[in-house]
């Protein structure tokens, strides 16, 4: 029976990663330094992605944005007590990257490309740690590609939409509690998948000094077919576990509804603040067909029960010199997990991030953009009940970004 349940949540903990671990928000280094308050920005081309709405504001015909982040996220375990046993992840970096270009078309109707990373995660425990049975190394990458075009109805009211096509690939391993020649038995689950969604917004100036951006990202559910589950068992077990196997299940990539108003206090000095309301709920089950079933092998279903989140994001840019920005944000973001499956393959946390950033001006419509994004994985006593696997999990996560704007 242990054998059978751990069989069960290998694929579960793929399907977890890809739509419950955590969500990017690293779209653009002026909106991470800012606290990634950025749908009520019209800064940059990252307007496309951010609020297509906001694309048809900006003030000069030709807009390009790149950049790229290096995650460094620490995630750190204690066994429930009386036990003194503790275990850590030694994870690769993470880098996720954006591309962002629009062109106004006419004085009212401009178009945009966006091009980014909004999933992703890699993820490795130490050798032998307590959980190896739920999680031991996990690598996800997903990619959004995004044609928009936006329309400005009035000088103080523009529209935009974008449609958005989704890819993503999973690569994980999970030790199993099996003896065979080389130790433990393992499992690897990796797949690909695709699919569709949009994402739409409207901009507002009802004042000259205040921006009102409110924007809508889809649901996306992600159809994970024929995924390759490859198993390594003794022997006299092969029969009950095929080397080669492979499975099939759904989840969603949930919708985003954000809320922003920014200010220019100032010529030099504007703030701002946004609210990003995550529709988790629509995580409610994940089920899995095995291609080939067994005795101990058998299609499940399995409860996940997330809750949808509201995160606060406050941030805010002044302007030192001519060709100098400072900025700087702070956000709150509470974890959607149900404690009761609480599971480590991405530990979903409550989180407080801080940020950082600056652009330079080499030339007058150059700017070199840095940010800097320390996220604080609030210490949580939780469990996952169907492996009756409990402890208190802390994390921290390390987020500088470079990137380059370019406008004319």
């Amino acid at each position: 029976m242990k054998v059978i349940f751990t069989i069960f949540y290998i694929i579960i903990s793929a399907s977890v990663s890809m739509a419950g671990g955590y969500q990017l928000g690293l779209h653009s280094h002026k909106n991470i330094g800012m606290g990634l308050i950025g749908t009520s920005l019209n800064v940059d081309a990252s307007a496309a992605f951010l609020n297509p709405g906001a694309m048809a504001n900006l003030p000069e015909k030709f807009n390009f944005v790149a950049g790229i982040s290096g995650i460094r996220y620490v995630t750190k375990f204690q066994k429930e007590k009386p036990s003194i046993y503790q275990a850590a992840t030694d994870n690769p970096i993470n880098a996720p990257f954006h591309f962002y270009a629009t062109a106004r078309l006419t004085n009212k109707l401009s178009f945009g490309i966006a091009v980014n990373t909004p999933f992703g995660n890699n993820l490795k425990w130490e050798e032998g740690w307590a959980g190896r049975y739920l999680i031991q190394e996990i690598t996800l990458q997903a990619i959004t590609i995004q044609p928009t075009i936006a329309y400005r109805l009035t000088e103080s009211i523009s529209i935009g939409a974008g449609f958005v096509m989704a890819t993503g690939k999973v690569d994980l391993k999970r030790k199993l509690p099996l003896q065979n020649e080389s130790g433990e038995g393992e499992v690897n689950i990796s797949g690909s998948t695709m699919n569709y969604g949009f994402n739409a917004g409207i901009f507002l100036v009802p004042v000259p000094a205040m921006n009102i951006g409110l924007s809508y990202r889809s649901l996306i559910k992600m159809n994970l077919d024929q995924a390759d589950a490859n198993f390594s068992a003794p022997e006299s077990l092969r029969d009950f576990f095929p080397e080669t196997n492979s499975v099939t299940t759904s989840l969603p990539l949930p919708a985003n509804l954000d809320l922003g108003v920014s200010y220019r206090f100032s010529d030099n000095l504007m703030a701002g603040i946004a609210l990003n309301y995550v529709f988790w709920s629509a995580y409610e089950s994940l089920d899995f067909d095995f291609e080939i079933n067994t005795t101990a092998l058998n299609d499940v279903k399995s409860p996940r029960e997330y809750s949808n989140t509201l995160i606060f994001r406050t941030g805010a840019e002044y302007q030192i010199l001519d060709n100098l920005f400072l900025r700087a944000g702070a956000y709150f973001d509470p974890s959607p997990v149900n404690e009761i499956y609480f599971s480590p393959e991405t530990p979903g946390l409550n989180n407080i991030g801080l940020s950082s950033g600056l652009s330079f001006l080499p030339l007058e419509n150059l700017s070199i953009d840095l940010s800097f994004l320390y996220v604080i994985g609030i210490e949580k006593e939780v469990s996952f009940l169907p492996a009756n696997f409990s402890g208190t999990y802390k994390s921290r996560a390390y987020i500088p970004g470079l990137g380059v704007s370019y406008s004319f």
